[in-house]
């Protein structure tokens, strides 16, 4: 086994793109590398995932943030050492993907 975290299972949210959704910003699952959307995001499935999974820590994976998320205690987590990349890349817009953020998308938050 790596000492670090798997790396990201993509550059979005699998689950929205699976399903032609879009999200505001994205989350790692430090356990598996699944990227899902937060939140704040309509579908917020990387608390789905966690909840699913039992995998408890999620870390953002937003350009210029280095932080992780305990789900299971709602509070800030220890850092773990994470597999490259360590965020979306830097040309893909949030809330993405591009062309399929409605106009009304702040409205749509949560």
């Amino acid at each position: 086994m790596s000492e670090f975290a798997p790396a990201p299972s993509g550059t979005g949210c699998g689950d929205c793109d699976e399903g032609g959704g879009w999200w505001f910003h994205l989350r790692r699952c430090v356990d598996c590398g699944r990227v899902g959307c937060c939140d704040s995001s309509p579908a917020q499935h990387a608390r789905r995932h966690s909840e699913q999974t039992g995998h408890r820590v999620a870390t953002s994976f937003e350009p210029g943030e280095h932080w992780f998320w305990d789900y299971v205690d709602e509070t800030s987590a220890p850092s773990v050492p994470l597999s490259p990349p360590f965020s979306r890349p830097d040309e893909q817009p949030a809330p993405g993907p591009d062309g399929r953020v409605p106009a009304d998308w702040r409205a749509l938050l949560h």
